[in-house]
């Protein structure tokens, strides 16, 4: 990539990936983010999350705004005209330089006779937009997910679901863990304290911090020392629950990208740990974290469904299942979520998560523990899942879970969090004790 690049479509490119190819962000967004210097990597960031939050208002507006649709291999210029939207209604970049840098974005992606259609677009945005956005408030699509999705979250949710939806829309919370190997969590508090950085100490889980403005990690006393892991405060109390002991040989399985078994090792540094998960390029990121926190563990690239494949007889006294899912507790971090996701995917996946369960439950030693977790809030991927694992396993006890949960009535087992827009993201953990007959 040249030096002289566009970020808008640069972005454009990306929400083109997402959204017609059915890539997600978090695969796209690294391999051109690394060309940029890192004012532009989080401006990019903000401007493909942002318009991908709220892709259902941009398409409403164009709609309103434009005769036909831009289809076929202009696509890409729909996606740059979201872009200059999503700039002139959510950002504070000066009308008049959004509105410059978007047209130009047709000359980068080589659409040089479309600038006039995109200037006149956004100009026309500008002297409409009270009236416009005034009408998309009354639009259903003001609530920014798809049907099957919202309607689901309020058949799940019935008083809630307006509260999950709105923490869904809303950017999500930067949370540290400190690492207690090497700073207790007050003396970590000063450091960001004399960095300039404002952040609060979470009153529930002992290593987690709330940023009050996120920053760039190479802002963060001691991140490249491994002093500290940004991790949501929900995926904290994971581990938390599994609680590891010292010397224990556990299991962390679907682990990437490796901030559980790193957690993990904080906790009982002995510990022998064996993470696995279905992804190479994923289970190198477990081992560039591990490496960031000077740990070790026994990587294997392998399928939940076929421990015997990797797992060599061994027997494990906890297991952590971090079942692959819906992701709908965690739609704040990755709004994409929304678009990638199909109604089918459900029940595939509740399928998936009974096959993997089933399957590792034989490797866990009686009296061992198993916690179930998952980033949904999808009753079929959560209570209900254990509800059916339990029925089919009688040596599967189901322990009381410590701990604050929020709007929790829904999970009838286990404990079903939500998201919160000061809080963790949407989370579920059954924690599950092997009984041994005889």
């Amino acid at each position: 990539m040249k030096n002289r690049y566009n970020l808008r479509s640069l972005a454009a490119q990306a929400i083109s990936q997402v959204l017609e190819q059915g890539q997600s962000l978090s695969t796209v967004l690294p391999g051109v983010q690394v060309h940029l210097v890192e004012r532009d990597r989080a401006l990019l960031q903000e401007l493909c999350f942002g318009t991908l939050r709220v892709l259902p208002q941009l398409e409403w507006l164009l709609q309103q705004l434009m005769e036909k649709p831009l289809v076929g291999k202009q696509r890409t210029l729909h996606h740059l005209l979201m872009v200059g939207l999503y700039q002139l209604l959510y950002t504070r970049i000066p009308a008049h330089a959004a509105l410059a840098e978007t047209v130009e974005g047709a000359s980068a992606l080589k659409r040089t006779q479309f600038k006039g259609l995109i200037n006149g677009v956004l100009r026309q945005f500008q002297r409409q937009q009270q009236a416009l956005v005034d009408k998309a408030r009354q639009h259903p699509s003001s609530h920014l997910h798809p049907s099957w999705l919202l309607k689901r979250i309020q058949h799940a949710y019935p008083t809630a679901w307006q509260q999950i939806v709105a923490a869904n829309n809303q950017k999500p919370p930067m949370w540290l863990r400190v690492n207690q190997q090497h700073h207790q969590r007050a003396d970590y508090l000063q450091l960001l304290q004399q960095a300039g950085i404002s952040a609060v100490a979470d009153e529930e889980h002992p290593a987690a911090i709330r940023l009050l403005t996120p920053c760039a990690v190479s802002l963060l006393p001691g991140f490249a020392e491994g002093w500290i892991t940004v991790q949501d405060v929900a995926a904290q109390a994971a581990v938390e629950l599994l609680a590891p002991q010292p010397g224990e040989q556990i299991l962390d399985l679907c682990a990437a990208p490796g901030g559980k078994t790193t957690h993990i090792l904080e906790l009982a540094p002995t510990a022998q740990v064996m993470a696995v998960d279905v992804d190479q390029q994923r289970l190198d990121r477990v081992a560039e974290n591990l490496q960031r926190l000077g740990q070790s563990a026994q990587l294997h690239c392998g399928d939940g469904r076929t421990p015997q494949d990797w797992c060599a007889g061994k027997q494990f006294d906890r297991i952590l299942l971090d079942a692959p899912c819906s992701a709908t507790g965690v739609i704040r971090r990755h709004p994409d979520i929304k678009w990638l996701r199909r109604d089918s995917d459900i029940a595939e996946l509740v399928q998936l998560q009974q096959q993997i369960l089933n399957a590792i439950w034989r490797y866990l030693k009686p009296g061992g523990v198993l916690l179930y977790a998952t980033c949904s809030i999808l009753p079929e991927e959560n209570s209900e899942q254990i509800a059916t694992f339990l029925s089919q396993h009688p040596d599967a006890q189901l322990a009381e879970l410590a701990g604050r949960s929020q709007l929790d009535a829904s999970a009838q087992l286990g404990r079903q969090n939500l998201p919160h827009p000061e809080r963790g993201d949407g989370f579920f953990y059954a924690k599950l004790i092997k009984m041994s007959f005889g």
